[in-house]
């Protein structure tokens, strides 16, 4: 992944940081084009960047279902393969089998949660961002935007136009 040329706009506000990056997505600007940072989870930025709901739900179903298909094949597999029969009752009987589904259903849902969560974080992240002020971790809200030429004077006039405590130019990788 190559260095992509762009420039940082710093915010003491957020309603600033969200006005800016709406404006950018008017102009054009798609939100893999932006990078927001914040001091804290903010679900103002998340919705003017444009991000929908989590895509790490739908990995906590898919390994729940997994779990849960796994803990009634096991257990129907283990009784099948060594029967015994007590009292005359039926070797698969699947109340018996239900905790043993749910304890895997918990179990597969939990590790693909983390999976998941790893995957859609594209974590670790083995190239931290060259562009990066300390202040967003301790009150300021930023807003990078990669851009070549012309498109780089027009991200910094729709910068410049929110009022941002500084604005630099910068590579990020």
């Amino acid at each position: 992944m190559s260095d992509k040329n762009g420039i940082l706009a710093s915010f003491d506000f957020l309603d600033s940081t969200v006005e800016a990056i709406e404006e950018l997505r008017r102009a054009g600007f798609r939100k893999s084009d932006m990078t927001a940072y914040a001091p804290f989870p903010e679900h103002h930025i998340e919705h003017a960047m444009g991000y929908g709901q989590s895509p790490v739900r739908v990995w906590t179903l898919v390994g729940a279902l997994t779990g849960t298909a796994t803990g009634f094949a096991f257990t129907s597999w283990t009784s099948m393969d060594w029967p015994l029969v007590t009292g005359g009752k039926p070797i698969l009987s699947i109340p018996a089998y239900v905790i043993i589904a749910f304890e895997l259903t918990v179990l597969f849902g939990a590790l693909a949660t983390v999976l998941g969560l790893f995957i859609n974080s594209k974590l670790p992240g083995f190239k931290p961002p060259v562009v990066y002020d300390p202040e967003f971790s301790s009150g300021r809200f930023g807003v990078f935007v990669a851009a070549e030429g012309g498109r780089l004077d027009e991200a910094r006039s729709i910068l410049e136009k929110h009022e941002p405590v500084e604005l630099r130019e910068g590579a990020h990788a």
